[in-house]
């Protein structure tokens, strides 16, 4: 990643440092001579012959010599700071961006471009106080608020001070238009655990409120609300959160299921639980919600029914804890175990067919043939067998 950087800024030095040498070449009369116009021309020729053979440290030197020849030139000034942080070579880049912020007869544009560059600077090197206040500053402006803004969202998530990290995306949103409501109820959640944590559970309520209004279908406000729901032995206002959180996004069910069937048997409400699982049944393609109904199953209609209900359901979901909790109902009913065998024999099959056999060990992947080269990541040689797939 750091290899790409350099490089953007590599090309972003090339026009600058070509309209540089053009722009002496006019003054040449003026202010340089015809061998330094020379010298100057010739050095960016031999930068571009680097970065054309592939040399980029050589390129970076010269690009570097070009730029510190050229001090007239804002732009210039400002890439090479950019460059100097790229290459961690922080301190340098707080200085000569200073320097930039000092410079007398910049234009307004000009100024704020520098504090930025420098805010920036003090942010890789972790000065975030000194980058809070120039990024405060420039917002106080309203000059490039949107991306003041943008690094101070992120200062303040750095110091976990959500307060002020949910103030500055507001400001964020209302200058751009942007919608923030999922990050700010993320930040409104942070607090709500915080609160939680230290007994407050008043302010903790009210944040969850507030992230809710931030966005509707936050998953996380809904188990904060049903944790607190269940710490207050309120169960029937659990049970509506976690089925809220089930709800607004399945993939979430494992996560709340134990304190969600917990709730429902604090109630006593068997046929509630029942009716949710089935559901959940339709909605999830995992096998958590199966398990939890063939255990209710168990209890209200004994183990066949439970290892008929099963074995019919693995037959469309495969899954490995399926079949162990099949094993275990079938060596509890003392079933028939050639029938058994063959449900195991055909979930195992199942099973085979929808994972990969072959997996990139690159970027990883996952193909059912061998290909010499990954379809995704394009590279040569590296997908192989998995380990489970070699017969040995």
């Amino acid at each position: 990643m750091a290899f790409i950087s350099e490089w953007f800024w590599f090309f972003l030095l090339l026009p600058i440092a070509a309209v540089s040498g053009w722009v002496i070449g006019r003054r040449g009369g003026e202010r340089h001579s015809d061998t330094q116009v020379s010298r100057l021309s010739t050095t960016y020729f031999r930068g571009l012959n680097y970065l054309l053979n592939e040399q980029p440290d050589k390129a970076i030197e010269l690009f570097l010599h070009i730029a510190e020849l050229d001090k007239d030139t804002f732009e210039t000034q400002v890439a090479l700071g950019h460059l100097f942080r790229r290459r961690g070579e922080v301190d340098r880049a707080i200085r000569l961006h200073q320097a930039l912020v000092q410079r007398p007869g910049l234009s307004d544009q000009q100024k704020v471009q520098a504090l930025l560059a420098l805010g920036e600077d003090y942010m890789r090197s972790g000065l975030l106080d000194r980058a809070e206040t120039v990024f405060s500053d420039l917002v106080a402006l309203d000059m490039r608020a949107p991306l003041a803004l943008r690094h101070l969202i992120g200062i303040y998530q750095s110091e976990r001070d959500w307060n002020k990290a949910i103030e500055n995306a507001q400001r964020f949103e209302a200058a751009t238009g942007e919608p923030m409501g999922r990050l700010i109820a993320q930040f409104e959640c942070e607090l709500a655990d915080r609160h939680r944590a230290a007994g407050q559970v008043d302010e903790a309520r009210l944040a969850v409120a507030r992230a809710y209004e931030a966005d509707a279908n936050s998953v996380r406000a809904g188990m904060i609300e049903g944790r607190i729901e269940v710490e207050a032995g309120h169960h029937p206002a659990a049970i509506r959160a976690f089925e809220r959180v089930a709800r607004n996004d399945p993939d979430y069910l494992p996560e709340v299921l134990p304190s969600l069937l917990s709730s429902y048997e604090k109630t006593g409400d068997v046929t509630g639980a029942r009716a949710f699982l089935a559901e959940m049944c339709e909605h999830y393609r995992g096998i958590a919600p199966v398990l939890a109904l063939t255990r209710m199953v168990e209890a209200g209609e004994g183990v066949a029914a439970a290892r008929a209900y099963l074995a019919q359901q693995l037959k469309d979901r495969p899954s490995v804890r399926g079949e162990a909790a099949l094993i275990d109902l079938t060596l509890a009913e003392g079933a028939d175990a050639l029938a058994t065998l063959h449900d195991l024999k055909h979930i195992t099959d199942q099973l085979l067919v929808r994972n990969p056999s072959y997996r990139c060990n690159r970027c990883g992947f996952g193909a059912r043939s061998h290909h010499w080269q990954c379809p995704s990541c394009k590279e040569w040689g590296t997908v192989k067998p998995l380990l489970n797939y070699a017969v040995v």
